[in-house]
């Protein structure tokens, strides 16, 4: 499925498993920093995160504040959050 076509809950179960992806990748560099073929799946993952990321903060509000509108970054925190009903 395309992350266009994705609802709420989707792309937030899919930013979370390309965030795992991203955050194990990043511990195993942490100790073979020399690995190509790792180096190649960390940016491959990170790009996904990335688009994951930008399409949610355009959907549905930015989840971090490297997503925010660069117009009014303090938006991002004035919307619901998904323990208070974010629409999740």
């Amino acid at each position: 499925m395309m992350i266009s076509q994705m609802n709420q809950a989707q792309l937030l179960h899919w930013i979370d498993m390309v965030s795992f992806a991203v955050v194990e990748i990043t511990e195993y560099l942490d100790t073979h920093p020399c690995d190509e073929e790792a180096m190649k799946y960390f940016n491959h993952y990170a790009d996904l995160r990335r688009t994951a990321m930008r399409a949610y903060a355009e959907k549905y509000g930015p989840l971090t504040i490297d997503t925010a509108n660069p117009d009014n970054y303090w938006q991002w925190a004035s919307s619901p959050w998904p323990w208070e009903g974010g629409n999740c």
